[in-house]
């Protein structure tokens, strides 16, 4: 994929107004995601993987949504998995991660809860799609392992919990 190619697709994201692009050709993979800021002055993040010799990155972190009650801080997830009782929740998508319903609401879950298998614990954004992500058991929410509005990769752990 040449820098053209990417050029055009930057702009092609810009112009569409969505959110995110991915694309993959032959051995090469290019991800494009604008942020919440107005199209023509939004960053853009692109990742370029095995083929291109160094990742091209030219974006800025996307803004949190502001929810109430964000006042627990993220916490390190290398931190929180030290301890093998405790379980991570993890993202089954790539996507914008949500801890509420809407702006202004309180989070689905904070840390301390006792939450019950298929309770909803957040959101996750993926192709203006909201997916609510479910506790698979019972147990008790540790930590908040991602921030409010920030992307998530498939895979990522994004609470963990202490079964009961």
């Amino acid at each position: 994929m040449t820098l053209e190619e990417i050029k055009q697709l930057i702009e092609l994201v810009n112009d569409s107004g969505i959110a995110e692009l991915e694309l993959e050709r032959g051995g090469n993979r290019v991800r494009i995601r604008r942020s919440g800021l107005a199209p023509s002055i939004a960053p853009q993040e692109i990742v370029l993987h095995p083929s291109l010799s160094a990742p091209v990155s030219t974006g800025a972190a996307m803004p949190a949504s502001p929810c109430a009650s964000s006042d627990q801080p993220c916490v390190n997830p290398v931190a929180t998995t030290a301890d093998p009782t405790l379980q991570l929740v993890k993202a089954p998508i790539v996507g914008t991660f949500y801890e509420c319903p809407k702006p202004g609401s309180p989070a689905f879950v904070k840390t301390g809860d006792t939450v019950q298998a298929g309770q909803v614990l957040c959101i996750i954004e993926a192709m203006k799609l909201m997916n609510e992500i479910g506790c698979e058991t019972a147990g008790v929410i540790v930590a908040k392992l991602v921030e409010n509005g920030r992307p998530v990769e498939y895979g990522e752990a994004l609470f963990s919990i202490r079964p009961l």
